[in-house]
């Protein structure tokens, strides 16, 4: 029963979300300002599901005007994990399919996201290349998932090298955000779903690699979320 009433708050309060905000973003279509204020509209959620989130975010990590941002991608939880920690001025990038979910693929991209399609290499270069640009130009910040897709409970995935190309040739910090495992450990029928803790790690400096070393750079931030993140379940089991 908990369930059925919860799906049906959730589905009722996205639906609001979508209608009202798509109209209010028409006004200023793809301001990234949308992009947080949204978020945490939707982090809401977390609340409803009996989420209790943890936010550990250092000052420092939040001087920064142009970033990438890199985290975890477990389910579909992370819209209101995760979704509650977007800086604000900062943009996710995701795939071309989201622009087809009813509603929220236009409030996804009304508010200013970029959309790759992963299925077309030149395509999604071209996203890379334009993420670099809008850096520069609009001292922008990206949110971006390097594992590519949901790891569903098996771990850590494998990181694509799109994140930390454009990292590099921007020239600016990579920022991990980790999440503590969330697969398994939620269910809508229970009043408390317990803990869950986001914690946004001290900048990378990526003025010290050139192109040819990103697989170094890449296997570097990988091994130290892996291992943050190992960290952050440990506390919560105990």
């Amino acid at each position: 029963m908990l369930l059925v009433l919860r799906l049906l708050f959730a589905i009722l309060y996205c639906i609001l979300i979508c209608i009202f905000g798509s109209i209010y973003c028409l006004f200023s279509p793809c301001n990234p300002k949308h992009v947080a204020f949204f978020g945490r509209l939707f982090g809401w959620m977390s609340t409803l599901f009996g989420i209790t989130v943890e936010q550990r975010i250092p000052q420092r990590t939040t001087q920064f005007n142009n970033c990438i941002y890199i985290a975890n991608h477990q389910n579909n939880y992370d819209m209101v994990t995760i979704a509650k920690v977007i800086p604000f001025g900062c943009v996710t990038i995701g795939k071309k399919s989201l622009l087809w979910i009813p509603l929220f693929g236009l409030i996804y991209w009304l508010t200013g996201n970029l959309l790759i399609d992963r299925n077309n290499q030149t395509r999604a270069y071209n996203t890379i290349t334009q993420v670099i640009k809008e850096i520069k130009k609009r001292k922008l910040s990206f949110l971006i998932f390097p594992e590519g897709t949901r790891s569903y409970g098996r771990g850590l995935l494998p990181f694509k090298t799109g994140a930390f190309h454009a990292a590099i040739a921007a020239n600016v910090p990579i920022i991990p955000i980790c999440v503590s495992n969330t697969h398994g450990n939620i269910n809508l029928n229970h009043w408390s779903n317990g803990r869950v803790i986001i914690e946004i790690m001290p900048p990378i400096d990526t003025r010290y690699y050139s192109r040819k070393q990103v697989r170094i750079l890449t296997n570097y931030c990988y091994e130290l979320m892996s291992l943050k993140i190992k960290q952050l379940n440990k506390e919560i089991l105990a």
